[in-house]
């Protein structure tokens, strides 16, 4: 006589037992969805309609529906537009140029004011560019 384990039949049954109860679970959940979503069907078009009595007691013309892009959250890089070799060249060049060779050439032309403020704050600029990547 075996008292522990049973003949093993029992073993199966409630693992098909529990594949039943998680496919009945399953389809209450997707009932529940199918009556939420048609409640708010429902609701959202007594609103409409409500709104449409509205505007059209007070003469007031409907809003065309503006079909708006949903904001991008992160671009994809493998889908981000191509750069152009002009525009390659000039990150080159810029990638080049370190902060203390613009800060000696804006130095260089002391000269000109307006072209030295203007290198100083191509400098801070890069600098919060490079703290920001």
């Amino acid at each position: 006589m075996n008292f522990l384990g049973g003949d093993g039949g029992d073993g199966e049954d409630d693992k098909e037992k529990a594949e039943e109860e998680e496919r009945e679970r399953q389809e209450a959940i997707r009932e529940a969805e199918e009556r939420r979503k048609e409640k708010h069907r429902r609701m959202e078009e007594e609103r409409e309609k409500m709104r449409q009595d509205i505007r059209d007691k007070y003469n007031i013309k409907k809003k065309e529906e503006v079909v708006e892009m949903a904001p991008q959250e992160e671009p994809n890089p493998l889908m981000r537009r191509k750069k152009t070799p002009e525009e390659l060249a000039a990150e080159a060049e810029q990638e080049e140029l370190d902060d203390f060779t613009i800060f000696h050439l804006s130095q260089a032309e002391p000269s000109h004011p307006k072209a030295a403020s203007q290198a100083a704050k191509s400098v801070c600029y890069r600098l919060s560019e490079r703290q920001t990547h």
